[in-house]
């Protein structure tokens, strides 16, 4: 008897449908064939000992079971639940009326319950477009593809419920979770706030125009100056996700396995920093079979990165190509892969090896050379990719002694919004861009054209600095940001002045 049921593969971000065929037949033998890796084979003993476990037994026929399209890979244990239903329907166990209707996914213990498995919100999205009823998964993924409307979702313990619910003996409650209402609500307030901060006015002013525009920003400075503190009270000022924005987040996370336990939907941007021992593949993603890495899993978010020149010099050139077109390709012989990494670049390194060049009160002890030569770690292409580069000095005694209180992160907030409010009216009609970052030269000419004594400001900058073209299209970007941030539809000379001042690492300019 020829039975099939339904299942999902991943590929990136995205689903593809998987039909599982069973055919039962007079024998002993079992085949498994349509490219499964060892964890689907391996899912064969799993099966038998769950269906034993539960009072049924696994079927003394031939059993041949293809997993087709044949060419695509099939990966990782989260087939088990569809080819046990599948095997049980061919012999006549259960019933198969029902399983035309329904995308099966899930892990079986030996003892039949289900285990979690990753990339189930791909996975509901595609069941949906492919004009599934409903999706059968363990319960502990039920919520995350509840976000999912127009789709039952069933969200069950063991095999035995999903027996009883195809033999028409048990009925399953769907899972329903009010998206927009869970989203709105769990967009909380921050921890960390820049009340908090004492002095570093100057930093802030940098960080409020980074988040307005979206750009990439580098501190430098000696160590304790306090380059981190700023850095992770950055989301606390960022524009909260869109349910757009969040679900293609929650996409990302959900593939790479990351979402936590009874989280439906991802509504903070995410803050990603990794260790400077991570490997390139950690980074942009790869692998044999290629996974999501932290420049995806910080799409939407902000990527910071402390003590850049620590990390190797291989990792840090790898990201240039994201940087500028806020997605990666992990390409392999037999297919390539693409992730989204529209991300916010936040880093931060020591000026010198011993951390105290320019420092107002100690002396730097490196010897000569050794300021440009732990610059030289970083790339100048990658420097020009960094929109705003910071210098911070420590905070002088009375002012971390000052009691009163500095102005909380909502207030600058609500400037951010307001500047990315007029961004978001300038862009409506062009496609994936959202913010000034994201603006290309042609756009700059038409939207960040500043007045002639701006220009004129500009000229001398680009020759006094030796600036490259691509600082210069950075810097009329910030002019953009700075400009949105006054309220002004022009960009005027002090914009350009603020921009230019955002430039100060620049190689022809630090370090002597």
């Amino acid at each position: 008897m020829l039975v099939k049921a339904y299942a999902a593969a991943l590929q990136g971000i995205n689903a593809t449908r998987v039909t599982i065929e069973v055919n039962c037949n007079k024998g002993i033998k079992f085949f498994l064939v349509g490219l499964p890796d060892n964890a689907v084979k391996e899912g064969h003993e799993r099966i038998v000992s769950a269906l034993q476990v539960n009072g049924y037994s696994f079927p003394r026929k031939q059993i041949v079971v293809n997993m087709a399209p044949a060419d695509i890979r099939k990966e990782g244990s989260a087939y088990d639940l569809p080819l046990a239903i599948g095997i049980l329907a061919a012999a006549g166990t259960i019933s198969g009326e029902k399983l035309q209707n329904y995308l099966l996914m899930g892990e079986l213990s030996l003892d039949g319950k289900l285990q979690p498995v990753r990339g189930i919100l791909p996975i509901a999205i595609k069941a949906r477009e492919e004009g599934f009823k409903g999706i059968v998964i363990p319960k502990e993924n039920a919520r995350e593809a509840a976000v999912v409307n127009n789709l039952e979702v069933y969200g069950v313990e063991g095999i035995k419920e999903v027996i009883g619910f195809f033999n028409n003996e048990r009925i399953l409650e769907p899972t329903i979770v009010d998206t927009r209402k869970e989203f709105f609500e769990n967009q909380r307030f921050f921890d960390l706030d820049f009340m908090d901060v004492k002095g570093q006015e100057n930093v802030k002013r940098a960080l409020e125009v980074a988040a307005a525009g979206g750009h990439n920003l580098i501190m430098i400075g000696p160590p304790g100056a306090g380059k981190s503190m700023l850095a992770k009270r950055l989301p606390s000022i960022l524009p909260p996700l869109t349910l757009h924005e969040a679900l293609e987040t929650t996409k990302i996370h959900s593939v790479a396995g990351k979402v936590d336990k009874g989280i439906s939907l991802i509504s903070t941007r995410p803050f990603r920093s990794p260790h400077h021992t991570i490997s390139d593949a950690a980074m942009v993603g790869g692998g044999t079979f290629p996974q999501p890495g932290e420049i995806s899993l910080a799409h939407n978010g902000v990527l910071f990165l402390d003590e850049l020149p620590e990390f190797t010099r291989s990792v840090l050139e790898v990201m240039r190509q994201p940087l500028e077109d806020r997605r990666i390709c992990i390409s392999r012989a037999r297919f390539s892969t693409e992730y989204p990494a529209s991300f916010m670049l936040i880093a931060s390194m020591n000026p010198c090896p011993c951390g105290f060049y320019n420092h107002p009160e100690k002396m730097c002890v490196c010897p000569s050379g050794a300021v440009q030569k732990y610059l030289n770690r970083i790339s100048g292409p990658l420097l020009d990719r960094i929109d705003i580069q910071i210098e911070i000095v420590p905070v002088p005694f009375d002012k971390i002694s000052d009691a009163r209180v500095s102005e909380p992160s909502s207030a600058v907030k609500e400037r951010v919004m307001k500047a990315r409010n007029i961004q978001d009216n300038r862009f409506e009609n062009i496609p994936e861009v959202y913010c000034n970052a994201q603006m290309s030269s042609r756009m700059l000419q038409k939207y960040a054209q500043p007045d002639a004594e701006g220009l004129q400001l500009l000229k001398n900058a680009m020759n006094r600095l030796n600036l490259s073209a691509r600082a210069y299209d950075r810097i009329l970007k910030v002019s953009r940001t700075v400009a949105d941030l006054d309220g002004s539809e022009r960009v005027f000379s002090q914009h350009i002045a603020e921009a230019i001042n955002y430039r100060n690492l620049d190689r022809e300019s630090w370090g002597g």
